[in-house]
């Protein structure tokens, strides 16, 4: 999944990862969706109409790799991932989004203790 364009890769990558039954599959979806998110830029994101910025993705992409690690067992992976989502999360606003991608890193950082 190396073609096309990165901010739909991304979104589709990180829908993917949703709806997978095995844990290893949804990591190896929100792998490729952090890839993906790699190569965004701020124009191609307000062209979509994307209410967030590039930067803005992070938060809620790291926050699924932590919970997938965790799952896995991976609590040094989780950790890494869960720091590097609350090291974004000044990307996010504090409206409705924000507030749930916070509500999530509160419960994995509670599920990592």
């Amino acid at each position: 999944m190396s073609k096309g364009d990165p901010l739909q890769r991304c979104q589709l990558a990180h829908a993917m990862a949703d709806v997978q039954d095995d844990v290893r599959q949804e990591l190896l979806w929100d792998q490729r969706a952090l890839v993906a998110a790699g190569m965004i830029t701020e124009a191609r994101v307000e062209e979509a109409g994307v209410s967030v910025s590039a930067a803005g993705l992070y938060p809620s992409l790291h926050l699924n790799l932590s919970e997938c690690h965790r799952k896995l067992g991976d609590l040094d992976r989780a950790r890494d991932h869960l720091e590097r989502a609350q090291a974004t999360i000044d990307a996010l606003g504090d409206d409705e989004y924000g507030q749930m991608i916070k509500k999530g890193l509160d419960q994995v950082a509670q599920r990592l203790r």
